[in-house]
């Protein structure tokens, strides 16, 4: 093999290394987290290295047999945990979380019937302003465990993610903005 040939399959392994890596880092965690933030017009979360800390030692714990189990963590931080047979990006643990708010109805403050959606309300949760995010492959091969986790925690019965701010129009042009609890 000539040595042109080996720097061009060195340099498609670092790229493929790179893009791997890429959609685990810090940013794509708390990208895919805001996106679905600012839909419901809850502000930014931000990465915390404390929360990512608990988040990561929580999932070498986990990595003998990668079992959806929530760490119980003393009601310190709020907790989502995903899990695949292959491999799967920071990003895509937190689009499966927030694709279950098609399953929650924000009139009602519910699931529908049957559903989760409990995922999806942590990430919009609008005092949780910190997220620390781990993954880890399972041993023997058994696919890959992530957990983010929350701080201030949410999912708080009777309480609702996010507050919707619905305009109201008086008479005139006059609008006043109210917010739904």
């Amino acid at each position: 093999m000539s040595s042109f040939s080996l720097l061009c399959i060195l340099a498609l392994l670092l790229v493929i290394g790179h893009v791997a890596n890429a959609q685990n880092s810090r940013a794509d965690y708390v990208n895919a987290h805001n996106d679905a933030r600012r839909q419901v017009g809850v502000g930014d979360i931000v990465w915390d290295n404390t929360v990512a800390s608990f988040a990561q030692d929580y999932a070498n714990q986990r990595k003998g047999d990668c079992q959806l189990i929530h760490s119980g963590g003393g009601g310190r931080y709020g907790e989502n945990l995903a899990w695949s047979s292959g491999d799967m990006s920071g990003s895509d643990a937190v689009k499966l979380w927030v694709n279950e708010k098609a399953d929650y109805n924000y009139n009602s403050n519910t699931c529908a019937s049957g559903k989760v959606c409990g995922h999806y309300t942590q990430v919009v949760w609008r005092n949780s302003q910190r997220v620390g995010c781990a993954k880890v492959r399972c041993d023997n091969n058994r696919g890959t465990f992530i957990t983010c986790n929350y701080d201030p925690p949410g999912n708080y019965v009777g309480e609702k993610p996010y507050l919707l701010e619905q305009p109201l129009t008086c008479s005139g042009n006059t609008r006043i903005i109210l917010s739904l609890t």
